[in-house]
C-alpha cells in the first residue's frame, strides 16, 4: 500500500446502517469528502467509544492522525523516524509497535478507494483501486492514544495483506478491506481470531483503473485526482 486513499461524501444515514451503534453528534456535518488523504493527515475513524470497560459499547466517529504513535512513546513526534502509518496483519499481533492496539484498539477507517503506483521510476503510473457497486466501505484499522508533551494525541494504522489479482500486477500490497458485516467482530477486542478477516477482498468484487499525476500533490485535493484518465 502506497500511501494514499479517498473518500466520497458519507451522510451520518450511511455511517448508521453500516455502523448501527454509532451516535452522531447533533448539529454537525459529517466529515466532507477529501480524495488525496496522506500520512500525516487526521481523517475520521470509526471505534467503539473509550473507557467503557464492562459496559455496551457505543460508536463514535473520531479524528485521528494517519501514523500510529503507541502509547509507549514518550519523545516528540520529530524524533520519531519509522513507519506506522501501515501494519503487517501477518505480523501485527507480535510487533513491539502495533500489538498493544491489536490487542485492545481496533477501527475502522472510511474510504472509497486507495492509490497506487507501478512502473519503472521516473515513469511510474498512479491507479486507483476500489469496490464495484460500492460508493464507500472501510478498511481494518488500528488506533492508540499518546500522550506527546504533555497533550494525548490520536493515531491509526491500516492493516495491509497480500494483493489480490486486481491489484498484483500494480502492488506487492493492499489494504484489508472488511465486509459491513464483518465491521463488528474486528472491532471486538474479546474475539482474538479474527486471522481469516486479513484475506485480499475478492478480486471479483474490485477494480482499479489509471488516474492523473496530480494524486502526488498532497495538495491537491479534488475530485477529480480519483477519475479515469
Amino acid at each position: 500500500m502506497s500511501g494514499r486513499f479517498f473518500r466520497h461524501d458519507v451522510s451520518w444515514a450511511d455511517y448508521q446502517s453500516a455502523f448501527s451503534i454509532l451516535q452522531a453528534p447533533p448539529g454537525i456535518a459529517p466529515p466532507e469528502a477529501a480524495y488525496n488523504i496522506a500520512p500525516g493527515q487526521i481523517v475520521p475513524i470509526l471505534r467503539h467509544l473509550p473507557d467503557r470497560p464492562g459496559r455496551a459499547p457505543i460508536g463514535e466517529l473520531a479524528p485521528a492522525l494517519w501514523g500510529l504513535v503507541p502509547s509507549w512513546w514518550k519523545k516528540p513526534l520529530s524524533e520519531k523516524n519509522f513507519e506506522t502509518f501501515k501494519a503487517r496483519c501477518e505480523t501485527v499481533a507480535e510487533s513491539n509497535t502495533f500489538r498493544g492496539a491489536f490487542r485492545h484498539h481496533r477501527c475502522l477507517v472510511p474510504a472509497s478507494g486507495f492509490y497506487e503506483w507501478s512502473g519503472p521510476r521516473g515513469r511510474r503510473q498512479p491507479f486507483a483501486a476500489g469496490l464495484r457497486n460500492r460508493r464507500w466501505f472501510c478498511f481494518a484499522g488500528l488506533w492508540d492514544r499518546a500522550m506527546i508533551d504533555g497533550s494525548e494525541i490520536d493515531t491509526f494504522a491500516i492493516l495491509t495483506t497480500r494483493p489480490n489479482d486486481v491489484m498484483a500486477g500494480i502492488s506487492t500490497r493492499m489494504p484489508v478491506i472488511l465486509r459491513p458485516e464483518d465491521y463488528a467482530r474486528w472491532l471486538d477486542v474479546e474475539e482474538r481470531r479474527v486471522s481469516d478477516l486479513f484475506a485480499p477482498f475478492p478480486a471479483a468484487d474490485m477494480h482499479a483503473w489509471p488516474v492523473g499525476p496530480d494524486v502526488g500533490n498532497v495538495r491537491n485535493q479534488g475530485p477529480e485526482l480519483a477519475q479515469e484518465v
